[in-house]
């Protein structure tokens, strides 16, 4: 897909190895694929060359992802890029907190390929609207 190809995708994971299954879907898929382990790198990351999305961990040590978003909507360079929180937590309470967290989709774990592909190609296809939601 030539449109995925210029797509820079973040992955955020403190786990080797769900880093390196997301790489292979998404580089199978054309995408330009940078990771890193924690919510700090992520900043620095997306900082340094801003991400077309973030495929974000909520549960890691140190900075968790739902701090590391807080932190980039707290930016203006890095506060509209897209947000895909990948996560086991599937309850209701989990899910509010998720969506009050700024997160524009959640992908739960075990990763489904075909999920993640839809719900990556729903964030990238109008990214103007991602920053939409909060601008008052």
């Amino acid at each position: 897909m030539n449109d995925t190809q210029r797509q820079d995708i973040l992955i955020v994971d403190d786990d080797p190895r769900n880093r390196k299954l997301l790489e292979a879907f998404l580089i199978a898929d054309g995408y330009a694929v940078r990771s890193c382990g924690s919510g700090a790198e992520a900043l620095r990351a997306a900082a340094e060359r801003r991400p077309t999305a973030i495929l974000l961990d909520a549960m890691m040590p140190g900075m968790d992802g739902f701090e590391t978003v807080r932190r980039l909507r707290a930016q203006a360079e890095t506060r509209a890029i897209p947000v895909l929180m990948v996560t086991a937590l599937d309850d209701a309470a989990s899910r509010q907190r998720l969506a009050g967290a700024g997160i524009h989709d959640i992908l739960t774990k075990p990763v489904d390929r075909w999920q993640l592909k839809a719900k990556l190609l729903s964030l990238t296809a109008a990214p103007t609207q991602a920053g939409g939601d909060g601008h008052a």
